[in-house]
């Protein structure tokens, strides 16, 4: 049974409070062909449903689904054949008493589709390359996930500094096309248009990024810059390291971890916030 407008409302308002109280653990669930870690392995629905399912088990707070591979070099997609992909996973994960579900899309009429489905976030890695994803969102009353990504790489750039620019005016878009402020989450876009130390830059500002007063989204499960810093070039090997990124960027005050390894990321989260509490 999908969810009322009600229901969704009240899923996406308590999720977005309770992440300005503990850090949350965003699921990725690919049901792709071929993303840079697990591509192909959960692009059969019965495989994804199953994986989503251990994903919570091992404590996700929220499911990102997503449909056409974002890794460089990927082809692009359709958006029939990422409907086809991503909209039957989104209805059977999302329900009454069930973790709240995120659409991985830069497509507006699949972040409309999914919300309809039961999607309470759209995760847009892409800036807005699509003008009316946000007022998609906005319509269907979603958060939004507002990444830093200007498109191509500017090795010119200092990437920390220019991030809080640019969220300054992209913000200032977002609420302009009817999205409310409270229903912006912020990425730095670890990985997206940017060079090898401008990845590095955005995270040493993850703490001025929370200043802006919006929750904080870090996605760096796995990904490359990691395996070329210590030289692991297989990216399933890359999860303590993906870790270690991830508590940084709580440490700074950051609100969500998107991850592959849902259960190493908990484990990690609970002994850490053990420490922070004892020290009180």
């Amino acid at each position: 049974m999908r969810l009322s407008r009600g229901e969704k409302d009240r899923l996406r308002d308590s999720l977005l409070a309770e992440a300005r109280g503990r850090p949350l653990i965003m699921g990725i669930l690919n049901v792709t062909p071929d993303s840079f870690s697990d591509g192909g392995r959960f692009d059969e629905a019965g495989a994804a449903l199953a994986h989503a399912e251990a994903m919570v088990k091992a404590g996700a707070d929220i499911l990102d689904v997503g449909g056409e591979s974002t890794r460089p070099g990927a082809d692009a997609v359709s958006e029939a054949d990422e409907l086809a992909r991503t909209v039957s996973v989104v209805e059977a994960l999302a329900g009454p008493g069930r973790v709240p579900v995120s659409i991985d899309t830069y497509k507006s009429g699949v972040a409309k589709a999914a919300c309809e489905a039961g999607a309470v976030i759209v995760n847009d890695v892409s800036a807005m390359s699509d003008p009316a994803i946000v007022g998609a969102a906005a319509e269907a009353g979603a958060a939004y996930v507002l990444t830093y990504n200007r498109g191509v790489k500017d090795e010119t750039l200092d990437a920390g500094a220019d991030m809080l620019a640019f969220f300054e005016g992209a913000i200032a878009a977002c609420e302009a096309e009817g999205l409310p402020r409270d229903h912006i989450i912020l990425d730095p876009g670890v990985g997206f248009a940017k060079t090898y130390d401008q990845n590095f830059q955005v995270l040493a500002r993850v703490g001025d990024l929370v200043g802006l007063g919006l929750p904080v989204l870090i996605g760096v499960s796995r990904k490359s810059f990691i395996g070329k810093r210590l030289g692991i070039e297989v990216a399933a090997d890359r999860d303590a390291a993906s870790v270690a990124v991830g508590l940084d960027s709580l440490h700074r005050g950051a609100h969500m971890l998107r991850v592959h390894d849902v259960a190493a990321h908990r484990q990690a989260i609970e002994l850490w916030e053990t420490i922070e509490n004892a020290a009180h």
